[in-house]
């Protein structure tokens, strides 16, 4: 059994800090990151944005949940979806569109390749 503990996610410290990879507006939001992928398909983590708007390419399905700030994602072709912490959110694969972070948020998320 391969299991993965995050203890106090919102106190963690995060390791990667890297810009957005398509951003939409300047300065351009910034990402935090500590993960763990899984020899199973899977990758788990923390992660962190700073405030601005993207484009989100992630290909993979994913299941996160925030822990804190606010935010909006308008999928390609569908509605804005206002998310604040405590929301969970649960993204087919290839769901394409613009993520606008109004105050930095974290979420806990898992992907599955």
């Amino acid at each position: 059994m391969n299991i993965t503990h995050f203890k106090n996610t919102q106190a963690l410290a995060l390791d990667e800090s890297n810009p957005v990879a398509v951003p939409l507006s300047e300065p351009a939001a910034v990402t935090s990151t500590t993960s763990v992928e899984r020899s199973d398909g899977v990758e788990t983590g923390v992660w962190e944005c700073t405030p601005g708007r993207w484009r989100r390419q992630i290909v993979h399905q994913e299941f996160c949940h925030f822990i804190a700030g606010r935010c909006t994602f308008t999928p390609d072709g569908g509605e804005p979806m206002e998310i604040k912490a405590g929301d969970a959110l649960m993204m087919p694969a290839n769901t394409t569109g613009i993520w606008d972070i109004q105050e930095t948020v974290r979420k806990t998320y898992v992907l599955i390749y």
